[in-house]
């Protein structure tokens, strides 16, 4: 059996999951409301608030999505009960961010600003503090959503290794290198 695939979900209370015939899978919860369309292979089964998911037979493609299913499910159990947020920060001199809604305006020292429009499921926050990197906070209850515009955002200004300006998640380490060698 596949470790992650065998392992039983359990529902938080307020977290509803209906399997349809059509073997789409809905999730709704105090954050949100998600659905993820599953193989019809894998049978997911709910009992006494425990979650499973099942596979026909040991084959290679079945052993992969069972692990798959079993993680993107529980992926959105988690996000409509508690939510993922994900911080990031801008490192580097005259870099800002500032929104207006749902548009991230970003700084980073090209000639002009970079305007980014967000989906309406996610939440944007922005923090300037004085003598503090700027802040980009952002909090969605779909962990797919969150974290392809988490990408997006750092592709605008990835850190780079010499003197580690750039977007980069907060406490995230970024290997550095030294430059130049100082004289012979």
């Amino acid at each position: 059996m596949s470790r992650i695939g065998k392992l039983p979900i359990n529902l938080p209370a307020g977290v509803t999951v209906t399997v349809s015939k059509e073997n789409l899978i809905t999730v709704k919860g105090p954050k949100g409301e998600l659905s993820q369309e599953v193989n019809p292979d894998i049978k997911v089964s709910i009992e006494d608030g425990v979650l499973s998911v099942t596979r026909p037979t040991d084959e290679k493609a079945h052993r992969a999505m069972h692990g798959l299913y079993r993680s993107l499910i529980n992926n959105m159990i988690v996000g409509v009960s508690e939510g993922y947020r994900k911080e990031m920060e801008l490192i580097g001199v005259g870099y800002r961010a500032s929104n207006a809604g749902q548009l991230l305006e970003l700084s980073l020292g090209y000639t002009h600003n970079i305007h980014m429009m967000l989906p309406p499921e996610i939440k944007l926050e922005t923090k300037s503090e004085r003598n503090k990197a700027p802040l980009i906070i952002l909090e969605s209850c779909d962990k797919q959503l969150i974290g392809q515009v988490c990408a997006k955002i750092r592709s605008f200004r990835k850190p780079e290794p010499y003197k580690g300006k750039g977007i980069r998640f907060v406490g995230e380490v970024i290997r550095r290198k030294s430059g130049k060698a100082a004289g012979k």
